[in-house]
């Protein structure tokens, strides 16, 4: 050790943004199992660094017991005075460990005195080389420990921020990203397919998350998050950083398209229009940072329908089926839609429900009627029950015959074409018939039977247009 640690002490902590005392304690330990590795760990040893001197003076710590002392951490009473040491039963006693070559005459002058007591003999040549290494490695490992809990410090109420840095390496198809005072990782499963960076590269991201026992970066970086994307908007869009407009959802599939969804307090801002910007600057600037990512901006509606229909936008929708209980939509399009309001892959529709918290079930309008048509036709080959009941029992609610399985006759009175309690009755033991599978046939021969008297009778009627 040299006698000038008080600058080096100064020049790491400025360099490493340290405090002086991590250091010192640090110096301190590693001062501390050097000496247990070299002279023996039964032994117990304390190290103090010494300001004046800036070096760190290591002592022996003996205790005096009655008789039977373990040798070299205790002494008996009867050996400490006969060393000429004042000492009592229980004491502490410090001898110091003179391990620098400056310190060889004292060094020389204890082991005359107290050799043959604390066995140190020689002590300042045992300290040597591996004692030198031994202190290397835990001055590095508390170094090492202390800068991680910096950087944790100064990262850990940072989560879900962007953040911006420049690409270094690249490790196993990880980008490591250099924060300034430390550095970042962008893991590969938090990468974009499409996107590519090379050294040196200024790369945006979102600081996902810091892991404290990582052995290489502890923050860990996304390109993928839907934050990045709302952190992106807040940026560019004032209205958003001042609480105006609010991103009220969102949705992503990173590299190919975006949703989101926002609302303004202000009746006076347009928050799709304060989105977009003029002649789309806003929305553009995102776009680019996202390398061509299509982004939706929709309108928040407090009602879901709405909001629905305009999330799945540029589609147009002819109808929505609530389904509260279940928490689904089904939405009815115009045949030449249906594909427009899928998208590529279902991707529309995908990123809609992620977008609104429904599930969306899509359908054509002809897909619909037939299913429709399917379900009167089955409602009317129930006992009692024709195509024009069939008709105004879907019209009321009923869309199924296991819908009518569970109907409550008081419910179904309403229609004056029931009537009676005993008719619905009967209607609703007609569906439990028709679902067991008793008298199928009887039912499929009525239900085909009056499908074709129905047929004739629409020929005959437009006949008689025509002739007239």
């Amino acid at each position: 050790m040299q006698a000038n640690l008080n600058m080096i002490i100064e020049q790491v902590g400025r360099d490493k943004g340290l405090e002086p005392t991590v250091l010192i304690k640090a110096l301190e330990q590693a001062i501390t199992t050097a000496a247990l590795k070299t002279f023996g760990s039964i032994r117990s040893f304390e190290a103090n660094f010494n300001p004046e001197t800036g070096c760190v003076d290591l002592h022996l710590v003996v205790t005096v017991v009655e008789d039977d002392p373990e040798e070299g951490c205790e002494i008996s009473l009867e050996q400490a005075r006969a060393s000429g040491l004042e000492a009592e039963l229980g004491d502490e006693l410090l001898f110091q460990v003179f391990y620098r070559d400056e310190d060889s005459d004292r060094a020389a002058e204890q082991d005359e005195r107290y050799g043959k007591l604390i066995d140190l003999k020689g002590a300042h040549k045992h300290f040597g080389r591996i004692a030198a290494q031994t202190a290397k490695q835990v001055i590095y490992q508390r170094v090492r420990e202390a800068e991680r809990d910096n950087v944790y410090n100064e990262f850990k109420d940072r989560k879900g921020e962007l953040i911006t840095g420049i690409v270094r390496r690249f490790e196993r198809g990880n980008l490591v990203v250099d924060l300034g005072k430390t550095e970042g990782i962008l893991p590969t499963r938090e990468q974009v397919p499409r996107e590519s960076f090379r050294s040196g590269d200024s790369i945006k991201a979102l600081l996902l998350d810091i892991d404290r026992n990582a052995r290489g970066p502890q923050i860990i970086l996304s390109r993928t998050h839907k934050g990045l994307l709302e952190k992106l908007f807040e940026q560019e869009v004032p209205e958003i950083f001042e609480k105006i407009v609010r991103i009220e959802s969102s949705a992503r599939e990173p590299g190919a398209r975006a949703k989101i969804g926002v609302s303004s307090k202000d009746r006076d801002v347009d928050p799709v229009g304060a989105c977009v910007g003029m002649k789309g600057s806003r929305v553009q600037a995102v776009v680019q940072e996202l390398r061509g990512e299509k982004i939706d901006i929709v309108p928040y509606d407090d009602d879901p329908a709405r909001f629905v229909c305009s999330a799945i936008a540029p589609a147009e929708v002819s109808r929505v089926i609530i389904d509260a209980q279940g928490h689904r939509m089904e939405l009815i399009v115009p045949d030449d839609k249906l594909s427009l309001a899928i998208g590529k892959k279902g991707q529309n529709v995908r990123l809609a429900s992620q977008l609104t918290g429904w599930r969306i079930d899509i359908h054509s309008e002809s897909k619909i009627m037939e299913l429709e048509a399917r379900a009167k036709t089955q409602m009317a080959a129930i006992e009692g029950v024709d195509l024009e009941l069939a008709e105004l029992l879907f019209q009321f609610g009923w869309r199924s015959v296991s819908d009518l399985s569970h109907a409550l006759p008081e419910e179904m009175v309403q229609i004056p074409e029931v009537g009676t309690t005993a008719r619905a009755e009967e209607i609703i033991k007609g569906a439990v018939k028709f679902i067991t599978g008793d008298s199928k046939a009887e039912v499929a021969a009525k239900a085909a039977a009056e499908m074709a008297a129905a047929e004739v009778s629409r020929e005959e009627t437009s006949s008689e247009v025509t002739d007239g």
